[in-house]
């Protein structure tokens, strides 16, 4: 690949510099254009399996679209990964190219160049393309190819693109802008959350600068850090790590910032994404974080959070079952005792059949802010909000804010400030420094001159210069050499504090009857399997105590007869010389006919249906679990995203779940209890759009119990 990239670049120099060879050689160099675009193209294709850096992978396709205008597939490539850029709206362009060379080249071809022109803003001609694909799919209704954009999805863009007419004609009298350079940088930059005086604001980045991590994940991008920025002289500092216990080598979110700025609340991938908090210690360092009750955290996605001013409503998303469909927010109420309630789901006057997500409580206690890909909206996340009616009992309709602050991407994270007339944001935007960035607007009274801002004027957006890391900076130059003083004797060492014991105290309940439930429970550490002290409190009460010097994570096991076991990892914080204590509940769910759970620490080789050795903790526990019930029949099934053919996704998800009914056999299980089922993609339980999060929770291993004694589970 090296020889051949080397060899496009020395051939395109010498193109450059041939401007003024006679008219003769004319039709040589067009030849040589289309070789070399071919080249380039190919580059772009090796980058893609290779490394998946779409942005180096974009340049070598546009280079080669742009030296040869006729390449199909360069100009289809070109406008893909403009899809998933910042500059959404250039991929028309090209996509109009292939659409003139050959109109059949893609089934949804005109689908994709109305999202082209609907993410730049023009949505006439977007509505032209959308409608000529409706059409076509209405023509062709037995057509199953996978190029097939779902004519629910399509009618959904045209919706789109109408609403996008009318708040466009209707723009709201906003100021926005791009918060500060010192806060932004060219790396995503998004959940910005600030305490009540505006004084701290905390937010999550992706940058390579200051990470605790000096490796980028599998998207290329840095892992997740918290940052935090503070006000002087109304002026945003230079943005900071927050570093540890906040942040480690893995990712790490902000999601709330109680008024008083001394409770931060996380997302981390903990359980299958739960929320976290952390409090302020007396000399303005974070406590440890600890997850939130399970009255909150579920074994789903839990993935964004509001805290009332006088703390005691929550407000949180997540995609558990029993919603409206995708993300939806939930509320709890905090008891007398101080404890949370179970929470409830804010029903249809809120959530929709889509994703509803980033709840914010303001300060007035009635007013919430959330963003949703469902009502009317522009394209993407929208930020609406709606009031709660207290004498009707219940919420009024949402209202969106409006243009220009929501737009056809992704518009998310949204907080606002106690008087009501600024608030922050992530968007992307044409004045960005880079993919992400936070903003802040201005609501100004209708009447009121709103002010020329040099933040507003577009600029063009920039990306991580092809999502490298940067060169290691050069070493410091040797300081001037001091006047040495003379040491002093040393002072006699202070004796060490006494290390206090770090419990946690764990109750099993039943998930439908919450009565406590009589469990074998463990907790072993993640490095050796090393047991922790372990004590019955009470029925379906235990405390583990633990006297670690460091943080350390740790693996907690539930297994009861005739409930789904629970395997999870747990971080205990490094003991002090105060006491700490951790609760938690955690339900057990009955074994029951038609019950399916996410397998969800099992691992694979990437591409591969070949156990990591992660995986064999669950599998044995899996396997114990059907020796212990042997009225169970069940069906392991595999799941994947949807990258890649529909055939192979299908087969690869199959040989997953077969090595899964294998293991189980080879242990001794007989093949008449467990069968394998590959659905490839056919069967996600988040938006594909959301292509980290989303896309990880599709890749999956679920079993469902077919019969339990005589029931018989439908398919």
């Amino acid at each position: 690949m090296i020889k051949r990239y080397l060899g496009a670049c020395l051939l395109i120099i010498l193109l450059s510099v041939s401007g003024g060879v006679a008219h003769a050689q004319m039709a040589a160099t067009k030849a040589d254009s289309v070789e070399l675009a071919e080249q380039f193209y190919e580059i772009g294709q090796e980058i893609l399996k290779s490394t998946k850096v779409v942005v180096q992978a974009r340049e070598q396709f546009e280079m080669a679209a742009n030296l040869d205008p006729n390449n199909i597939w360069a100009n289809y490539m070109t406008g893909q990964t403009y899809l998933e850029s910042v500059n959404k709206d250039r991929s028309a362009k090209y996509f109009l190219r292939v659409y003139q060379q050959d109109p059949k080249f893609r089934y949804d071809l005109l689908y994709s160049i109305g999202r082209g022109f609907q993410y730049g803003l023009n949505y006439e001609e977007a509505l032209k393309y959308y409608n000529q694909y409706k059409q076509k799919t209405l023509s062709d209704v037995n057509y199953r190819g996978q190029d097939k954009i779902q004519l629910r999805d399509v009618e959904r863009r045209i919706e789109e693109c109408r609403n996008g007419l009318e708040y466009a004609k209707n723009p709201k009298h906003y100021a926005i802008v791009n918060i500060s350079e010192k806060v932004n940088s060219i790396w995503p930059d998004y959940a910005p959350v600030l305490n009540e005086d505006e004084t701290i604001l905390i937010f999550t980045t992706r940058r390579q600068e200051d990470n605790l991590n000096e490796n980028v994940d599998s998207d290329n991008f840095y892992f997740e850090d918290v940052f935090y920025s503070e006000k002087v002289n109304g002026e945003w500092t230079r943005a900071k790590n927050i570093k540890e216990p906040i942040n480690d080598k893995y990712h790490n979110s902000n999601l709330a910032l109680t008024a008083d700025g001394n409770t931060l609340y996380l997302y981390r991938y903990d359980n299958g994404g739960d929320i976290f908090f952390s409090t302020k210690e007396k000399d303005g360092s974070w406590a440890y974080p600890q997850p939130l009750s399970d009255f909150i955290n579920s074994s789903f996605a839990e993935k964004s959070i509001s805290v009332s001013k006088d703390g005691n409503l929550m407000f949180f998303s997540s995609n558990r079952p029993g919603g409206l469909g995708g993300l939806d927010i939930y509320m709890s109420k905090k008891d007398k005792n101080g404890k949370w309630s179970r929470s409830e789901n804010l029903g249809p006057n809120i959530n929709t059949e889509f994703d509803d997500e980033s709840p914010f409580i303001h300060y007035d206690g009635k007013t919430l802010y959330f963003s949703t890909r469902g009502r009317k909206g522009m394209g993407g996340y929208d930020i609406f909000k709606s009031v709660y009616d207290s004498t009707a009992s219940q919420w009024t309709e949402p209202v969106n804010l409006g243009y220009p602050i929501n737009t056809p991407d992704e518009d998310v994270f949204f907080v606002a400030t106690k008087d009501g007339k600024r608030g922050y944001y992530a968007s992307v935007r044409d004045d960005g420094q880079g993919y992400t960035d936070i903003y802040m607007v201005n609501f100004f009274p209708d009447g009121e001159e709103k002010p020329v801002l040099a933040q507003n004027q577009p600029q063009p957006k920039k990306e991580p210069e092809n999502n490298k890391p940067a060169p290691k900076p050069e070493p410091k130059k040797e300081e001037p050499v001091q006047e040495q003083k003379i040491a002093e004797a040393p002072k006699a060492a202070a004796p060490a504090p006494v290390l206090m014991p770090v419990t946690l105290s764990i109750r099993i309940i039943d998930d439908e009857t919450d009565l406590p439930l009589e469990a074998n429970v463990n907790l072993r550490r993640l490095s050796d399997n090393q047991l922790a002290g372990k004590s019955a409190k009470g029925p379906g009460e235990y405390t583990f105590t633990t006297t670690q010097k460091q943080p350390v994570q740790m693996v907690l096991s539930v297994e009861k007869d005739g409930y789904m076991f629970k395997n999870f990892k747990i971080t205990i914080p490094a003991a002090t010389a105060e006491p700490q204590e951790i609760s938690r509940n955690i339900e057990l769910n009955r074994l029951q006919t038609g019950f399916t759970s996410v397998l969800r620490n099992i691992y694979f080789d990437f591409n591969q249906a070949t156990f990591q050795k992660a995986s064999y903790d669950e599998l044995n526990k899996l396997e114990r679990m059907l020796n212990e019930n042997p009225d169970l029949v069940m069906e392991i099934s595999g799941h994947t995203d949807n990258v890649g053919s529909k055939a192979y996704n299908k087969q690869l998800s199959l040989r997953r779940a077969q090595a899964v009914v294998d293991y189980v056999v080879q242990k001794g299980i007989s093949k008449s209890r467990v069968s394998a089922r590959g659905y490839g993609a056919e069967r996600p339980i988040a938006s594909n759009d959301d292509e980290k999060e989303g896309r990880m929770l599709n890749r999956r291993v679920e079993f469902k119990i077919i019969r339990k004694g005589g029931a018989v589970a439908t398919q």
